[in-house]
């Protein structure tokens, strides 16, 4: 029996520790690229940005590979405290560390002298990043992996449950991308539509958080057969995550879009777009002048 039982956490472990080699692996090449960057442009990638990527990995350490990453079998709330960790906190921490430029310079070369994009793989990337796209794949990974069928699927199958933290983690990268991407090419829209884009993705968290504190019956029954934690029934457990997700989510996405809001309307902001508009109208107004005199 002890044996099984050993043979069983080795194998558990596993993954945990291939996991966090691969995010130890991630910090050297972009510590490494981070190096090089400064020592050619020092404010390129500000230190900021280096501490900001080194806790978006803590955060996805602590979300799949920590001691907590074992305990979400055993409790809702902390199997939302993961999804929570990886979407709201790690996913625009990453994000924020501007990872492509260090990351590509802390490659080798080997893996950095690709063919260039041809214009099928361009067209993928332009849907994918376009806000829309983004805000679905965040909302329906949220909802998704939250219906009853998959919640009981991911919990019973070591596969699909490693599927689902992934899922979780690039649907988080894909949501924050227009928000923490701040240059319009990048968005391709307006910046104050980014805080309507935050308020719009909190209606679908509220009502699957408000659905869990009031429905007052156990969604998912897997917990009935696990040790309780905390000293809440699986219920109450229930009812304790559905309350973190709400208040969570709110803060996490309201907060920014009312910085944002506030960004924009600023005095000094609405005067750089009026300079930026005139400078625009000179240019097209020498080039019409110019194609006259032709």
């Amino acid at each position: 029996m002890n044996l099984a039982m050993s043979h069983a956490h080795v194998q558990s472990s596993i993954p945990l520790v291939i996991a966090s080699a691969l995010l130890a692996f991630t910090a050297l090449v972009y510590l490494r690229g981070w190096l090089s960057l400064r020592n050619a442009f020092p404010t390129l990638v500000p230190g900021w940005r280096l501490a900001a990527f080194m806790g978006g990995l803590l955060s996805v350490w602590a979300g799949l590979a920590s001691p907590l990453a074992t305990l979400d079998h055993r409790s809702l709330t902390i199997h939302m405290i993961k999804h929570l960790l990886l979407m709201t906190v790690a996913a625009p921490l990453v994000l924020t560390g501007a990872p492509v430029f260090p990351l590509v310079c802390g490659l080798p070369k080997l893996f950095i002298n690709a063919p260039s994009r041809n214009l099928p793989a361009r067209w993928l990337e332009h849907c994918l990043m376009h806000p829309a796209m983004c805000w679905l794949a965040g909302t329906v990974a949220v909802i998704g992996w939250h219906l009853p069928v998959a919640f009981q699927l991911g919990m019973r199958s070591r596969g699909v449950h490693g599927l689902e933290n992934v899922c979780f983690l690039i649907a988080g990268l894909l949501f924050w991308w227009p928000v923490v991407q701040s240059s319009p090419s990048a968005t391709r829209s307006p910046r104050l539509s980014m805080a309507l884009y935050l308020f719009l993705a909190t209606l679908p968290c509220d009502i699957l958080s408000a659905f869990l504190v009031f429905c007052n019956r156990l969604v998912y029954p897997f917990y009935l057969s696990k040790p309780q934690m905390f000293g809440l029934s699986p219920l109450e457990d229930q009812e304790c995550a559905g309350a973190l997700m709400w208040v969570w989510v709110t803060f996490a996405y309201l907060i920014p879009a009312v910085v944002i809001t506030m960004q924009v309307l600023s005095p000094s902001h609405m005067q750089s777009e009026e300079a930026t508009q005139a400078a625009r109208h000179g240019v097209a107004g020498r080039s019409l002048n110019g194609a006259e005199v032709l």
